[in-house]
């Protein structure tokens, strides 16, 4: 019998991508504006973002880890360049970035470290 520790069982990988793709993301800072409930999902919160020289609408499966009032005023970080997409008859456009766990229990935001205004760049 071995005393070596039985290793943990390794997650799918994603494709690698080469650092070209990588550049084609416009990952940005974006203060919350405003915040609610999706009126048709369960799992959905709209927000109203500030990107620094325009103001979008992202939609967001945050419902039940985050309360709309506490996400205004928070800095998070999103894909910017990413094509707009209807959520249940809402528009989402662009993604913010979150960590959850592997069974999606907790959902954390990503978000700058200090205070920086929106819009400045992710790199």
């Amino acid at each position: 019998m071995s005393d070596a520790p039985t290793p943990a069982p390794s997650e799918p990988q994603a494709p690698t991508i080469s650092f070209d793709d990588f550049a084609k993301l416009d990952l940005r800072v974006a203060k919350v504006l405003e915040a609610h409930d999706h009126p048709n999902a369960d799992r959905l919160i709209v927000l109203k973002i500030d990107l620094g020289t325009e103001q979008r609408q992202l939609v967001a499966g945050l419902r039940g880890h985050y309360e709309p009032a506490d996400l205004v005023g928070r800095l998070i970080v999103v894909v910017k360049n990413l094509a707009p997409r209807r959520m249940r008859g809402e528009e989402s456009q662009g993604m913010l970035l979150a960590a959850s766990d592997d069974d999606k229990n907790r959902v954390i935001l990503l978000s700058p470290e200090r205070d920086i205004a929106p819009g400045a760049a992710v790199s």
